[in-house]
């Protein structure tokens, strides 16, 4: 068995920051049963461009692999009763919506536990469900710029700008992926379920880490640093090579020295580049130095001579390179499902790796896909009874 085999997830999620917590569950074995809207043709991520069509993504293939669709309409009592069925059955409930809506749409713990004493209501907000925020919708680029993250990226003297890559929504998909898994743990334990309050807010400021606590415990100023440098250890930072860019980084005494050994002088003898300390304060004219000196060779040409000395470097790599990089072979990073609009869908697996069985993949569900499965397998319903909650609109407009 894979190691979540024996938890079931009713997930009211969408777009990437929820989903993208509970593809890693779903890797791991989890059962993610998606509780979408049909009167909004279901999860957003379905109809994300480029690559959409008919309510198909390549998006929504990125985020959804492994999990089961059923369509619920939960603005009409026929289609809560079948939700409420389907916490008796199940470990979790998660969502990604904004910060008042869990409550307002009864899905956290005092909404639930009559079904289910031990159900986990994992909430991941915007803002998180409490505070002067608690009601705003939240998105990373929102969130990048509102936990100081903007002004950090970038280049001196440009307009702030973001990592480009969503990763506060991923982080925080992260962070409620954990939180699940550790509040069904608890839940099994002692018998009893509980909410699971996390935010992107929250996620973002946090992740602000060493430089949050120079900000809060000194008079450190946060700022940009030239070619995306390391705060304080230099060098760590992109060089422009002959024909390309690469990352190196001296993030202990002993890479400098073996940096100095293959360059030189004066990188080898000025004493003012002894140390980390050193470095830092004459930073104004090694890195000029140094910069000049890397332009003289190709990017293969430095890594030919970095690597095996054990200097942390590396090319900086393209989407299609990083892709193709003999390491992503290796490590079985790439993965295939079939598709009946896209074909073969090739992607990229989650990173979490428990246990040395390889894992299976499937695709991204339809909307709905699995209504059969889940009423009549999972709930016991009878045909007269689908029928009857159909007519009620249980699963949208009834045709």
């Amino acid at each position: 068995m894979r190691p979540l085999e024996d938890v079931r997830v009713i997930s009211l999620e969408q777009y990437g920051a929820g989903p993208f917590g509970s593809v890693h569950l779903a890797d791991l074995g989890a059962e993610i049963i998606k509780v979408e809207d049909p009167r909004a043709g279901g999860d957003v991520g379905r109809y994300v461009p480029p690559y959409a069509e008919g309510g198909d993504s390549l998006f929504f293939e990125t985020f959804n692999r492994n999990k089961k669709s059923i369509a619920l309409d939960l603005g009409c009592a026929a289609g809560r009763e079948v939700l409420e069925d389907l916490v008796r059955h199940g470990d979790a409930v998660y969502s990604n919506l904004r910060g008042d809506v869990p409550a307002k749409m009864r899905l956290t713990y005092a909404d639930l536990r009559h079904l289910n004493p031990r159900v986990v209501c994992c909430s991941l907000t915007g803002f998180g469900m409490t505070g002067p925020r608690a009601a705003e919708p939240g998105y990373d680029y929102i969130l990048q710029g509102l936990a100081g993250w903007m002004t950090l990226t970038g280049e001196p003297g440009g307009p702030p700008a973001k990592s480009g890559l969503s990763l506060v929504d991923y982080s925080g998909g992260l962070v409620a992926a954990l939180a699940l898994v550790a509040g069904v743990h608890a839940a099994r334990r002692d018998g009893v379920g509980l909410d699971c309050d996390l935010s992107l807010y929250d996620t973002a400021i946090t992740m602000l880490t060493y430089v949050g606590t120079w900000a809060l415990t000194t008079d450190f100023e946060p700022a940009r640093t030239a070619r995306s440098a390391h705060p304080s250890l230099v060098p760590f930072q992109n060089f422009a090579a002959a024909d390309g860019w690469l990352v190196v980084g001296c993030a202990k005494e002993k890479f400098w020295r073996r940096l100095a050994a293959i360059l030189g002088a004066p990188f080898d003898t000025d004493p003012g580049y002894a140390d980390f300390a050193g470095r830092r304060r004459n930073a104004d004219r090694l890195l000029p130095a140094l910069a000049d000196v890397f332009l003289t060779r190709t990017v293969d040409e430095w890594l030919a001579v970095l690597r095996p000395a054990g200097i942390p470097c590396g090319p900086v790599n393209s989407v299609h390179e990083a892709l193709a990089e003999e390491h992503t072979t290796a490590r079985g990073l790439v993965v295939e499902t079939s598709h009946p609009r896209y074909g073969r869908v090739r992607q990229l697996r989650s990173p979490v790796r428990v246990g040395g069985e390889p894992v299976g993949h499937r695709r991204a569900p339809r909307l709905g896909e699995h209504a059969e499965e889940v009423l009549r397998g999972l709930l016991g319903y009878t045909e007269a009874r689908v029928k009857a909650l159909a007519g009620a609109g249980a699963f949208g407009e009834p045709g």
